[in-house]
């Protein structure tokens, strides 16, 4: 009996775990709970099998098991389909790179022939022992005449379809020797290396006519695709203002002859926008690849003449374009060649870098190009996930109406109803006034406001050069750092202009920005090189009287380019005021801060150190800087800082929102020339040098006064005087170890700093310029300053005390930690209080 049962129990074991054959419904019934749930507990696979009774004959262990096999099978197919992906990526890259390398190899071979030849004729010239330069000269522009025969085109009727296709197959003649041949010196830019997640191989041009940029990546979407998105320059090309297709023409090859009028805006607010006529090209070749291609019409090119010129400099566009080719198993590799001539000559000398640098043009519209493909080909796919609920087309249609708004804003023109409004006699910022916004506000602000109360926008704007300023650290500093440059009662009234009554308007505040920023992240690109976010101000009351104030206000922030190892990145960071639940239509109103590099010229002499750019222009570039402010590391970096602030305002009130505006604008200008001068590697860096000794007579008398102040309330030495020159004294407190600070002791005012030695210098990350504007309540955090006010009694009856270990912020905002501080006042000859001194002992960045 026993052993019967024994058996039983080892065939119900071999039965529980041999295979199971599972019927096709069965299959189904249990495919639908793995959607539901891929990974079901004990329970639910018990519930599973009394609800289900075609799955009854079925053992829950079994059930078990055949989620894991289906998990794992789950698994498999992603990975596989990886894989291939990855697979089909590097197969494409190989292949671009297989042509990229014989690309280079005939332009190292056209290299070798051009060295050869100028070998020949310097030996040549050597050997000749009679005069006949002047006829070598002739001879010598005669053979290169012949060698670059210089094209001439005929005469083309403008009304002939052959004429122009005669121009648009020369146009993409060139434009593919550029592409893919040897037709420009292309240099391959720092940072831009080949790979399947890449963004591609990206060159700029060298010793060519014009600028001119290149890139050749991978996208997964196909060649159709990618025309239609590239043709669509407004989406992608910030710049473009308007582009315009005056007349299409159809080919006999099934192509497309487009004549296209565009306009693109000015970078900054001291050179004119840019405005192109040109022929566009798209066909398709023999190998199934697409291909668009452009060029500016001119008279040497012929064909029908452009639009006038009205407010723009006509720039010219040679032969550039896209070539689309098929990849196998889907996707398209794509070369893009920009390659245009901006009239640099026609600007002032100090910005011609901005129209000469070919990585400008690279960051701006080649790469721009491929980063916003490669974009749409992820959200296609499904990689990208964004939070809120909002669509990807969205939040780029955000981005791009914060570009635009601010460019807008930046160039003002007349056609958009802008006009210039009279100064107050000081040219340093320039107020624009626009009374007709619903243009590109939308109609929710006409409707809410200027219906009722009349009046329109108005913009400040002012344009600086930057030298020594690390674009990217500078934007970055001002997005996380609101506090130092902005103005609450400002953004109070911004932000009140979504509402039907606006606030008065405000008056400056010492006090500055009273609450504090949360940056909530809305969206990013692929490589994170732009971010599209929500800032969250927390406000706190001034006064009672100012509890309308206090309230949470909410901005859309748009800042680009603060990565500091991209190559020639143009910084930027704007902003407009938005409601907490913001439409996905909700209107805007862009303010921000735009920084572009200016590429150093080393042959020539150094600028001159200053902020103001209209002086630069009327100065010149001539001029060396003071011994003081020689570059310490060989940072040499120019850059032009554009701010652009825009406000709604009454007729009424136009000349009171003027005369804030450009107050508040020459605030902020101020600001950034305080961060300016803190963040330069030249200026600021513990590690670089020395800082200069102040060698005043004041500088002198203080330090004397600060070691005997010390002596008298302390009892003890703060350091040995070790010889008795005049600034002995002076020369041993700049060079002490700890960081030794001196701030004001006035009524009704806060502390300001007014003296540092080299290590509070490096402490608090600044200069002895930019200290006096940094107050003590600033770098204290809440436990230090409720120490010090427990405290000031009786520093102020005993002369001195000691305050506990701590932490405090530089005005970069970063945490500095100090094992303990000794605080004393500073008496001068007549036993009168001067100031507050303190000695933060054995600090260290956190």
């Amino acid at each position: 009996m026993a052993l019967s049962m024994h058996k039983d129990s080892v065939n119900k074991q071999m039965d529980s775990s041999k295979y199971v054959r599972y019927t096709p419904e069965q299959v189904e019934a249990l495919e639908r709970v793995y959607t539901e749930c891929p990974k079901p507990s004990s329970l639910r696979r018990q519930q599973l099998i009394r609800e289900c009774p075609i799955l009854s004959n079925i053992e829950p262990k079994q059930i078990k098991v055949w989620f894991q096999n289906r998990r794992c099978r789950e698994k498999q197919r992603k990975e596989a389909s990886r894989l291939q992906t990855v697979n089909r990526k590097l197969t494409a890259m190989n292949k671009l790179l297989m042509e990229e390398n014989d690309r280079l190899q005939k332009q190292v071979s056209h290299l070798v022939y051009e060295n050869g030849y100028m070998r020949q004729q310097l030996q040549s010239a050597s050997g000749t022992t009679t005069d006949n330069s002047c006829e070598s000269v002739v001879m010598s522009g005669q053979q290169q005449q012949q060698q670059n025969p210089t094209p001439q085109h005929p005469q083309r009727d403008a009304n002939n379809p052959a004429g122009l296709l005669a121009i648009a197959e020369e146009t993409l003649a060139e434009f593919l020797s550029k592409a893919t041949g040897t037709a420009v010196d292309w240099v391959q830019m720092i940072g831009m290396k080949p790979g399947p997640d890449s963004i591609g191989i990206v060159a700029v041009s060298r010793n060519c006519s014009g600028v001119a940029a290149r890139a050749c990546g991978l996208v997964s979407l196909e060649p159709t695709k990618v025309a239609e998105i590239l043709k669509e320059r407004l989406s992608w090309f910030r710049d473009c203002r308007s582009i315009d297709v005056l007349s299409a023409i159809p080919t006999g090859n099934g192509g497309t002859i487009e004549l296209i009028y565009m306009q693109t805006y000015a970078p900054t607010t001291l050179a004119a926008a840019r405005d192109f006529w040109t022929l566009r090209y798209t066909t398709s070749l023999e190998d199934g690849s697409l291909v668009i291609c452009e060029r500016s019409l001119t008279s040497s090119t012929g064909g029908p003449a452009g639009p006038p010129t009205t407010s723009f400099v006509r720039a010219e566009v040679l032969p550039s374009g896209y070539l689309i080719r098929p990849c196998e198993g889907g996707g398209s590799i794509i070369h893009i060649v920009d390659h245009v001539d901006l009239d640099a000559w026609s600007v002032p000398e100090v910005l011609r870098p901005l129209y000469e640098s070919s990585k400008i043009l690279a960051q701006k519209m080649t790469v721009a190009a491929l980063r916003h493909i490669r974009q749409i080909a992820q959200e296609s796919s499904g990689e990208i996930q964004y939070g809120g609920g909002r669509q990807p087309a969205v939040l780029r249609t955000f981005s791009q109406r914060l570009c635009r708004g601010f460019n807008d804003a930046v160039n003002g023109f007349a056609d958009d109803g802008w006009s210039l409004m009279g100064s107050d006699g000081v040219e340093d910022v320039t107020i624009m006034i626009n009374s007709s916004p619903n243009k590109f506000l939308g109609s929710q602000y006409s409707t809410s406001m200027f219906s009722t109360f009349g009046g329109g926008v108005l913009c400040a704007k002012a344009s600086m050069l930057l030298q020594n300023v690390p674009p990217a650290l500078l934007v970055r500093f001002l997005r996380e750092h609101r506090s130092e440059w902005a103005d609450y009662g400002v953004d109070a009234y911004s932000a009140a202009c979504l509402k039907a009554s606006p606030y008065a308007v405000p008056c400056a505040r010492p006090g500055g920005f009273p609450g504090s920023q949360v940056i909530l992240p809305l969206a990013h690109t692929v490589e994170h090189e732009e971010f599209l976010e929500v800032v969250r101000l927390e406000g706190h009351a001034f006064s009672p009287e100012d509890v309308a104030l206090a309230r949470d206000m909410y901005l859309l922030q748009l800042c680009s380019g603060v990565d500091e190892n991209a190559v020639g990145a143009c910084a930027q960071l704007v902003f407009a005021p938005i409601d907490e639940s913001f439409a996905d239509d909700a209107p805007l109103l862009p303010s921000g801060f735009r920084v572009i590099p200016l590429d150093p010229k080393p042959d020539g002499p150094a600028a001159t150190r200053t902020l103001d750019l209209a002086s630069t222009l009327e100065v010149g570039a001539g001029g060396a800087r003071p011994a003081g402010e020689a570059d310490l590391n060989g940072y040499n970096l120019r850059s032009v800082l554009t701010i652009a602030f825009q406000f709604t305002f009454e007729s009424h009130l136009r000349d009171n929102v003027a005369a804030m505006a450009r107050q508040y604008v020459r605030s902020v200008v101020g600001s950034v020339q305080r961060v300016a001068m803190a963040i330069s590697p030249s200026r600021l860096s513990s590690h670089m040098g020395p800082k200069p000794l102040p060698g005043s007579p004041e500088a002198l008398t203080l330090a004397r006064w600060i070691c005997r102040s010390y002596r008298i309330h302390t009892g003890g030495e703060l350091f040995r005087v070790e010889s008795q020159a005049s600034d002995a004294i002076l020369k041993q407190l700049w060079l002490h170890s700890d960081a030794i600070l001196c701030c004001s002791v006035k009524t009704n005012a806060s502390p300001v700093f007014t003296f540092a030695n080299q290590a509070g210098l490096d402490m608090l990350e600044t200069t002895l310029v930019a200290l006096q504007d940094i107050m003590l309540d600033k770098i204290l955090d809440e436990a230090g300053r409720k120490i010090l006010c427990s405290e000031f009694s009786k520093i102020m009856q005993q002369g001195f005390a000691y305050l506990p270990a701590g932490i405090c912020l530089s005005s970069m905002g970063r945490p500095v930690s100090y094992e303990q501080a000794i605080a004393w006042k500073v008496l001068n000859d007549d036993d009168s209080n001067h100031c507050l001194a303190f000695m933060f002992l054995n600090w260290s960045f956190v």
